[in-house]
């Protein structure tokens, strides 16, 4: 009985099917220019080699009419003149020539950036396709290989002479295209040692990321390719970092594979022993709930919104003589509030505008209607306080200049604003240019913070808000708001009626308590997020308890143009003021012995 041994059969990796890089045809570009900007500068010369596994396979040159002058610095590096570019051919007629040259092949180039950019901006301006290659970087991946003993820098006339290219690079666009393919097979030599086969083994050795980065890619397995948000966790299961991402998988797939140049994120991924994915209806519910996870978990290689109670606030206060006072929390007084402030030192600059302006009192004693003190301060004496506490001014007319401050904040910002502008053109009058630049930058300050306070206050106020946009794909983006916090979020498909999610929304809907202050039942940042999507071009209110509307002549409508140009003018006429104009030039009567 004969017996026969059956086919080992064995499961080839995505890797293995890759082709080999002696299978890969390269096509090394080099491009001569009349500058270093592309878009502004021109084209002059195009020089490319045609190569696959060592062998050449096809060689490019050709000069180019730039439509420019060839400045004499070019003409003496390069060795082109004017004269030998003209009768050439313009650059999108060589740009035509050159891509069907290189179809179907991986472009190389020694500072990839450089020759790229311009071959995209000829691209544009002879409204030419720009076809996906694959780009290669010669001089990134010799940073990578080589190390500063064997040479001391990476340019290409260095790299050329240490692998001994056939070619010397002479800054014409043929010969410098010789000479890199020399050294792309120099460098490719070198990696064959350290198991780098591919093509994208090659991106990935010239990516900064570490081996420790790439073992952990198998976490990107299984992911959702949905939008919504990815959590990095360590061994324990605590957050290490929150992210969004219209497709999760891709994005988390970037840390293993593709070019992260953080640090801190290599470290993190060393750490990382698992990524948790919270699929989203559509990218503003992933947004806003990237910023709750971080305010909540506070992941330590997260930076931005993490902390949002360290937040400040300008408080007008709720007592018989209201004062302008810095908080950190809302409390549920009756008081004014200004803010969400980013820094102390933001607050302090409004405060000080807003002083300057009105004559509120900036002491902390706590006066009564009934209290007196005989001896104000020197605030009084130079007309920075209206002394409430000599009975200088009555309850009513202080509560007028009270408001006068609240309503800046919530509505009408022009009787705030105008006193300040008005003393910038004072003392631009009397030629004291820094004080008014003081002035003038804290005016800004003013305008920027009650015009973000409005806007977030015109969206907390609505009860209810139900919103749409379109998906882009025949779908539309829904999400109900109450209160400036999103509470609802779906998707109504191509072909499914919309008020059948809308409906659903509502009903599912998180049901939302308001607090006290500007911000009754979400942070800042979740609001402006909302307001973003809802300020789109294309996103359409559907429903709204309450009309959504900015104050007529509120902050939002004063222009800042009017002041930068005013403190340009002051700060021209102080450079015009030359305090030593008519001084004669003093002969030397005597000379220090040495």
């Amino acid at each position: 009985m004969s017996s026969t041994t059956a086919p080992a059969f064995i499961q080839t990796s995505l890797d293995d099917l890759d082709e080999t890089l002696q299978q890969t045809t390269f096509t090394v570009v080099d491009l001569e220019t009349t500058g270093g900007r592309a878009g502004t500068d021109a084209i002059t010369e195009f020089g490319a080699v045609r190569v696959r596994g060592g062998v050449v396979l096809g060689e490019f040159q050709s000069l180019v009419d730039p439509g420019i002058g060839i400045s004499p610095f070019v003409s003496v590096l390069t060795g082109i003149t004017d004269s030998m570019v003209i009768g050439a051919p313009p650059a999108g007629e060589v740009l035509l020539s050159f891509l069907e040259f290189a179809r179907g092949s991986t472009l190389v180039a020694h500072n990839a950036p450089f020759d790229v950019g311009f071959l995209r901006a000829a691209a544009d301006a002879g409204q030419i396709p720009w076809p996906a290659f694959p780009v290669l970087d010669t001089a990134v991946l010799a940073r990578r290989v080589l190390t500063r003993d064997e040479v001391p820098n990476c340019k290409l006339s260095t790299l050329a002479a240490y692998f001994h290219a056939t070619t010397t690079p002479v800054h014409r666009a043929l010969a410098d295209a010789r000479a890199t393919v020399d050294v792309l097979h120099g460098l490719i030599a070198r990696l064959g040692n350290i198991g780098v086969q591919t093509l994208p083994d090659l991106k990935a050795f010239t990516s900064k990321v570490s081996d420790a980065q790439r073992r952990k890619r198998h976490l990107a397995d299984g992911l959702p390719t949905s939008p919504g948000v990815y959590i990095f966790r360590d061994e324990r299961g605590e957050p290490l970092y929150v992210g969004t991402s219209r497709n999760i998988r891709s994005r988390v797939r970037q840390y293993f594979l593709a070019s992260e140049t953080r640090s801190r994120m290599g470290e993190m991924v060393g750490l990382a022993a698992r990524v948790d994915p919270v699929e989203c209806s559509h990218p503003l519910e992933a947004q806003v709930r990237e910023l709750r996870l971080i305010a909540a978990h506070k992941p330590r290689y997260n930076r931005r919104s993490k902390f949002p109670e360290r937040q400040v606030w300008l408080k007008l206060t709720e007592e018989a003589y209201p004062r302008l006072s810095i908080v950190r929390e809302v409390s549920d007084d009756n008081a004014r509030y200004l803010g969400p402030l980013r820094t102390q030192r933001q607050a302090e600059a409004i405060r000080d505008a807003i002083h300057d302006a009105v004559p509120l009192r900036q002491c902390s004693d706590r006066l009564s209607l009934r209290r007196r003190v005989r001896a104000a301060c020197t605030l009084a004496g130079i007309g920075r306080c209206c002394a409430p506490c000599e009975g200088e001014v009555s309850p009513a007319g202080y509560a007028e200049l009270a408001d006068l401050v609240a309503l800046a904040w919530s509505g009408d910002a022009r009787p705030l604003i105008e006193p300040l502008q008005l003393k910038v053109e004072q003392l631009s009058t009397a030629q004291r240019y820094e004080h008014a630049g003081v002035v003038r930058d804290r005016m800004a300050i003013v305008v920027r913070a009650c015009a973000r306070m409005q806007r977030i206050g015109s969206l907390t106020r609505i009860e209810q808000l139900v919103a749409a946009a379109p998906d882009g794909s025949g779908g539309w983006e829904l999400c109900v708001v109450s209160h400036g916090r999103l509470t609802a979020a779906g998707v109504a498909v191509r072909g499914r009626s919309p008020w059948e999610v809308i409906e659903a929304l509502l009903t599912n809907a998180e049901a939302v308590r308001p607090g006290p202050g500007p911000l009754p039942a979400a942070l800042a940042e979740e609001t402006e997020c909302v307001l973003r999507w809802l300020e789109q071009p294309l996103t359409r209110l559907v429903q709204t308890s309450q009309a959504w509307s900015h104050p007529a002549f509120g902050a939002g409508s004063l222009t800042l143009a009017g002041y930068a140009n005013e403190g340009q003018a002051n700060d021209r006429r102080r450079r015009e003021m030359d305090p030593f104009a008519d001084r004669r030039r003093l002969p030397l009567l005597s000379r220090p012995a040495r």
